[in-house]
């Protein structure tokens, strides 16, 4: 509960005038709901049926029992489910008439951190005593379900400068069967220079530019009327998708992707030198010098691998727009390495569910995983100063900071 008490003090804090009383009240009257919500969700798991299910069970609710707990915000009057069988018994409320030390938030927690069903409750039985179920934790994290459509659907900025495009895949049951699930994500840079996470989907099969022009529209609809740069990988399609929607933006295909799609089938011997060739491209100061290294590496090595300079070619449009910009801009746009450190924190998390049992279970899993990891963007990007200036300039009349 300290975890608690220490945000009515910041509350309190930063609304001067509120009586650290007031802050309690209100702090004391979600803390109410919450533990009221928990508790149904233990008497769903114990009866194993949901209110106003039908169920063939001999056993059902039979009302409440008021009884009063002890917490860090004075007595709490809670009203604790009762059944015909008189069997129920909830497990984050002990005997002894006060709350058990913020056991639902452990559970939360641990699961957030990508515990696994199994791994959490040996955890809790061996630290507290406390032994769960694989359907107790779901009724549990499940309560979280309503902010995680809250946050998906939450209003957004009017324009951001910069946005990241990618996917990461999972595995997740369906009838029967293991498939692999796209999950799209857009990370976005705010008029502050700070990182936001603009929503999370997740769609059947592999990445696909249909799904993602699904995507775009939605962020339109909920008040993004546009983007500055784009920046994505090299799916056929993704950038024709962003363009329908927002058309003034400006695309940006990572640079990364694109050497390592261009050394995949490169012999190793040769793949140090290639790779030095190449940056001798991307890492030229204009668009003119960059197109003639491109030139010159085509001379080198066509004879041997000919699709590289091909692709690069190919591309040149989309790859060559960070050339435009300082370097200021440019590090932070030639490639999407930002939200592949995102998804790399994303898969340690989950990396203890090698498959997940339903859409739902991993949306839950992503979801209080990136609060974890968003907690620590409290500060812009580097240089942003410099960079907002310049991306006033250079977007005269469709950005100010």
């Amino acid at each position: 509960m300290s975890n608690i008490k220490e945000y009515a003090r910041k509350l309190r804090d930063e609304n001067k005038g509120l009586r650290m009383k007031d802050v309690e009240d209100l702090m004391g009257r979600l803390m109410k709901e919450m533990i009221q919500e928990i508790l149904q969700g233990e008497m769903e798991s114990h009866l194993g049926y949901k209110k106003h299910e039908r169920s063939e069970s001999k056993n059902s609710r039979n009302g409440t029992r008021e009884k009063t707990f002890k917490t860090d915000f004075g007595e709490l009057p809670l009203e604790i489910p009762r059944d015909r069988e008189s069997s129920f018994k909830p497990i984050l409320v002990n005997n002894l008439g006060s709350l058990s030390d913020g056991l639902e938030e452990k559970i939360i927690a641990l699961y957030a951190r990508g515990l696994s069903t199994r791994d959490l409750n040996e955890h809790l039985a061996e630290i507290y005593g406390v032994k769960v179920s694989a359907e107790l934790v779901s009724n549990i994290t499940d309560k979280i379900y309503p902010k995680i459509q809250e946050w998906q659907n939450r209003q957004l900025d009017k324009v951001y400068p910069v946005v990241f495009f990618d996917c990461i895949h999972y595995s997740v049951r369906h009838e029967s069967r293991v498939i692999k699930k796209a999950v799209y994500i857009c990370l976005a840079i705010d008029s502050n220079g700070l990182k936001d996470i603009l929503g999370m989907w997740i769609g059947d099969g592999a990445e696909s530019a249909k799904y993602w022009l699904t995507v775009a529209n939605e962020l339109k609809n909920r008040g993004l009327e546009d983007i500055l740069i784009a920046c994505m990988d090299g799916l056929t399609g993704l950038a024709d998708s962003i363009r329908a929607v927002f058309p003034k933006v400006e695309i940006q295909r990572c640079i990364i992707h694109q050497v390592r799609n261009s050394v995949k089938h490169v012999s190793y011997k040769d793949r140090k030198q290639i790779c030095s060739d190449l940056k001798q491209i991307y890492g030229s100061p204009t668009e003119q010098s960059g197109y003639q290294a491109l030139q010159e590496f085509k001379d080198k090595w066509d004879n041997k691998y000919p699709s590289i300079s091909k692709s690069w070619e190919t591309n040149w449009t989309e790859l060559s727009t960070f050339f435009a910009y300082p370097n200021e801009v440019r590090r932070l746009i030639y490639t999407t390495n930002a939200l592949e450190s995102l998804n790399r924190q994303f898969r340690k998390v989950t990396k203890a569910k090698s498959v997940f049992p339903t859409d739902k279970s991993l949306e839950k899993s992503l979801f209080l995983a990136m609060q974890n990891i968003t907690k620590k963007w409290t500060m812009p990007i580097r240089n942003w100063g410099l960079v907002v200036n310049q991306l006033e300039i250079f977007f005269e009349g469709r950005f100010s900071s």
